[in-house]
Parts: structure tokens; sequence; C-alpha cells
């Protein structure tokens, strides 16, 4: 069986790369954090991962008709921070007060923050499906954020999360009509490079050089993943699948996602699975369902990365 001319099992073996690794990442994030400071651990997975992807995928690209400029480098600095610097990084400052686990479920809100800032943007009028997704989500969101009662988590972790959430969302649209190079791997590559520039003066504009003092085998393995497979691998096949499956089973990644981080943070870390945490959960994920899966499918370029540990 076939989809466009690609088998399905290929398709299906991308999905489960997207499925799983994007999802890990929340626990690599953690792991990597623990002995190196956050805004240098993401400078250098940001920094090496699109040094090596630009390197080979400028190769393919149109070198004149479509060779890199300022105008293109100063549009993946935007859209670079607000990924990278905003959404990325807001998630590993946050995993130091949230667990990986609950952290993923706040990210899995990104779609939600989309189809609101389109609908402020663009005007794009949301379906009915749409309009109550965002209720429930929120709703969900709400409860996995309150202060109080059973189950509550740090306050200035569950903002830096939202925040990181709508930042990577703003960044998400407003590269759809930026100024970027035509080949996707090659406009990803420069973003993480212009992200991995701006984590890089901020870990010295905040003294994080020189709170280096040893960075232990588990810190420095789980940067080594998060760079070959979070940033690479897993990113790589997400752009394949843009091209060649459906949108709406590609957008499937935004609640497979949390389920993996849930899980490997209860195994690995023993991260708590409380009834708040259930509830809020199954909201936010029936609410993302109900956003990247209306009646008619969305155009490709609705679809956004999620900052969750992409």
């Amino acid at each position: 069986m076939k989809a466009g001319g690609v088998s399905a099992a290929r398709i299906w073996a991308a999905l489960l790369v997207v499925y799983v690794v994007w999802g890990s990442t929340y626990l690599g994030i953690l792991l990597a954090i623990r002995t190196i400071p956050v805004f240098l651990m993401g400078a250098a997975r940001f920094l090496i991962a699109g040094a090596l992807l630009y390197a080979v995928s400028i190769r393919y690209g149109d070198r004149e008709g479509d060779r890199p400029g300022r105008r293109q480098w100063a549009a993946a600095a935007v859209v670079g921070a607000a990924l990278f610097l905003g959404g990325n990084t807001g998630v590993a400052w946050a995993e130091q007060r949230v667990d990986t686990g609950v952290s993923s479920l706040v990210i899995a809100t990104i779609p939600l923050w989309i189809a609101v800032f389109d609908r402020v943007a663009t005007g794009q009028r949301l379906t009915r499906l749409g309009a109550l997704g965002l209720a429930v989500g929120f709703a969900g969101a709400a409860l996995l954020a309150g202060p109080t009662g059973a189950g509550h988590i740090d306050v200035a972790g569950a903002i830096v999360l939202l925040l990181a959430a709508a930042s990577w969302a703003a960044g998400s649209l407003y590269s759809r009509r930026a100024t970027l190079p035509r080949p996707p791997l090659v406009s990803s590559s420069m973003q993480m490079l212009a992200g991995g520039a701006l984590l890089a003066v901020v870990a010295a504009a905040s003294g994080e050089l020189g709170h280096v003092h040893h960075v232990s085998l588990t810190s420095g393995l789980a940067l080594v993943y998060l760079i070959v497979f979070g940033s690479l691998l897993a990113f790589t096949c997400y752009a394949w699948l843009l091209r060649n499956a459906r949108t709406s089973l590609v957008a499937t990644y935004a609640y497979a996602n949390p389920l993996v981080a849930v899980f490997l943070g209860w195994a690995v870390e023993n991260e708590p699975i409380g009834a708040r945490t259930l509830v809020a959960g199954a909201l936010i994920l029936a609410a993302v369902a109900l956003i990247v899966s209306p009646p008619k499918e969305r155009p490709r370029e609705a679809v956004a990365v999620p900052a969750r540990g992409s």
C-alpha cells in the first residue's frame, strides 16, 4: 500500500521516529542540564546540529537563485529566536522546576496558540470543533498549571512553559511568510545556527561559561542524543513527512509526544502521575486532536514543529 507514491511502511517508520525521539527529548533535556547550564546546553546543541545540517543541505539547494543572503539570515534569526531561545530553551529552563511529563503536556498547547495567533493575525476563522478545542485545551492547561490543590506544579515553571509554547507558535507562524530559503532543511539549519548564536550570547552574558566545572558522562551523552537524534534525525524525518504524508497524519505527533514523555518520566525518573495530571493531560490531548484534525485538511504549512524537545 502506498500514499502518494511512497510506501505506507516508510511513512509509518518516519512517524515512529518523530513520535518516540521527540517525545524522549524532554528526558534528554533534563539529563543534559543536570551538569550543563541551560543556555550553554542549548547553544551547543543548536550550533552543532545547525552547522552539520547546513553543511549537508546547502549542497542540494538552488545555490544561485536561492542563495541565502542578509534578508534570509535576518528572517532566520527572528524565527530562531522564537523557536530555540524562547521556545526550546524555555522548556529546558522550566524542567529545572517542573517534571518532564508535565512539561510535555503544557507544550502540547502549541497548536492551540497557533490557532489563536492565526485568528488574530490573519483572521483565519475557526471551525466549531476548533473553537471547542481551544476552550477544552486551555481549560486543561489552567487545571494543570493551577497554583493550588493536590498535584499543583511550580507557578514560575508553568508560566515559562506557556510562554515557551506561545513563542514557538508565534515563530512557526512567522516562518510561513518570512523570507527564508525554499529548501526546508536549509531554512531549518539557518534557524538553528541563528538561535544557537543568540543562546551563546545569552550564556556568556549570564555568566554560564564560568559555571561549567564538571560535565557528567550522562549529560554529555544526553547532549549528543539531542543533537544527533532530536535535532537531526527526527527533524529530517519530519521534513520528509510534510512532503510525503497527509498533514493531518503528520500532526498526530502533537499528542503522541506527550504520551512518550510522560511514560519515560515515570519509568526513568519516577515522576508521579496523579489524577490532576491525567485529567488535565486528557483535556489537552483531546483539544489538540480537535485542532489538528479538522474535517477538512488544513494546508501543510499550518503544522508546526513542537518545542518540546525538538
